[in-house]
């Protein structure tokens, strides 16, 4: 089947623009012909589609926006397509659009916004397209709609139940002759069963007698009663307490300084003097002593963020407070990966059987800094750049790398090439020790401490 297609490259980061202008241009007379074709990356490798659906939204010039499936072509490569309908082709004019990917288990991803153009054909110049609404998931809707019909029938039926009560009511006639006939009834029965006052007292005499037999055992078991000098001791216990009555921590309000906090629990947000002053939740548990040295209490406080666990402890010693330390955990193992931009004629080194040495660099929780990955084609020389290293990956001072080049031209005999890494993070291939062929192969395994 025929196409037009409009290919379109996005690499899913956070550092791409916002949202990107293409070149891409259809007509309204492009029927079931004009296709969006996706080549999808992250951190430079293909991004596999399994388990996941993806969105593309359009919203057309005059207003209308529709919300389809696309169509997956690839899922290991990351390769999927769109083909617009004939009611979306007749939207001419600048399309906003914005491709989603939403994964089984919750996760979402927004992959890229961008533009493109479709053009008025002639044969369409005298038609006028009516904004339109679509999304994919009407049967949600349709649901919605069943569940609102179900709650106002339930209602029906309750109204219904309620007018059956009111038919119940009695009269206020009907509940005066009840009352008249119930207190003839009670005063028969006084009539005829009350009791003399001697008998009266009689009966009271025995309750009495009856009472002590229960009461004066009571009275001398004096396992059962507390003494003063218990109360003294109740009284005198410890009456400071970590928690409100229930337990529950309560939050604090905005702009407490945590340093002022005596002992005990507390969480709140936008707090002062916390590790990192950013708005977020932060749990907080204080241990202030007694001791007192110049003019600070010793005291150490322990904060925990609470959007992603990391854990910060502060101590105030004899010259104040001494600064926050983070916890250091399993989770900081992980490592996220850094893909530069490469310049002077340098490019990905790709090996003969087709697997990528992705050229890229990290920061563990230590701040040890690991350049990996292979290139290839680019100038050599002293002050000439490779690639630069972003801020918070820089060296403590200038240094130079040994590295394995590429043996080309000198048969069975090792190769090597000297990198220069700069303190402004340039990174240069200053020589090469394979004169034949210097910049066919360079790679990098270095690891350094950032400053």
């Amino acid at each position: 089947m025929i196409r037009k297609n409009g290919p379109l490259e996005f690499d899913a980061n956070a550092y791409t623009s916002s949202s990107i202008t293409t070149n891409i241009n259809f007509w309204t007379q492009d029927r079931q012909t004009a296709r969006l074709i996706f080549k999808l990356t992250k951190d430079g490798v293909p991004l596999p589609l399994a388990a996941v659906t993806g969105k593309l939204v359009l919203v057309m010039s005059d207003g209308s926006r529709f919300i389809r499936d696309v169509t997956i072509v690839d899922r290991m490569n990351g390769h999927a397509e769109y083909v617009l309908s004939n009611q979306e082709v007749n939207h001419y004019g600048n399309v906003q659009a914005e491709l989603n990917l939403y994964y089984t288990n919750n996760q979402s991803l927004s992959v890229h916004q961008f533009s493109f153009n479709i053009s008025k054909s002639l044969i369409d110049q005298d038609i006028v397209p009516i904004t339109e609404y679509y999304v994919d998931e009407f049967e949600a809707l349709r649901d919605k709609i069943n569940a609102l019909y179900d709650e106002s029938t339930q209602t029906l039926e309750d109204l219904r139940e309620k007018f059956e009560d009111l038919e119940k009511i009695e009269t206020k006639e009907g509940a005066q002759d009840k009352a008249n006939q119930a207190l003839a009834a009670a005063k028969k029965y006084t009539d005829e069963n009350a009791e003399t006052p001697d008998g009266a007292k009689d009966k009271a005499a025995a309750a009495l007698e009856a009472a002590k037999k229960h009461v004066n055992p009571h009275i001398e078991n004096q396992k059962i009663h507390v003494t003063e000098s218990e109360k003294s001791n109740w009284n005198n216990g410890q009456l400071y307490r970590l928690t409100p009555n229930d337990g529950k921590v309560a939050r604090l309000p905005n702009g407490t300084d945590i340093f002022s906090l005596p002992t005990g629990f507390y969480m709140g947000a936008n707090l002062l003097n916390v590790p990192i002053v950013d708005g977020s939740f932060y749990y907080i548990e204080v241990l202030e002593t007694a001791y007192l040295q110049g003019d600070v209490y010793y005291k150490r406080i322990i904060v925990t963020r609470s959007f992603d666990n990391l854990t910060w402890i502060g101590t105030f010693h004899a010259q104040g407070f001494r600064g926050w330390k983070r916890l250091i955990t399993d989770g900081d193992a992980a490592v996220t990966w850094k893909t530069p931009s490469l310049s002077k004629g340098w490019k990905q080194y790709v090996s003969t059987d087709g697997f990528p040495h992705t050229l890229r660099y990290s920061k563990d929780a230590s701040g040890v800094v690991e350049i990996i990955g292979s290139i290839t084609g680019g100038v050599i020389g002293n002050d000439v750049e490779a690639f630069t290293l972003l801020d918070g990956y820089l060296p403590l001072q200038s240094m130079h790398f040994i590295g394995v080049a590429s043996s080309v031209g000198t048969p069975r005999v090792p190769q090597y090439h000297r990198t220069y890494i700069g303190t402004d993070g340039r990174v240069c291939v200053q020589s090469c020790s394979n004169t034949v062929n210097p910049n066919e192969f360079i790679t990098f395994g270095f690891r350094f401490k950032a400053k």
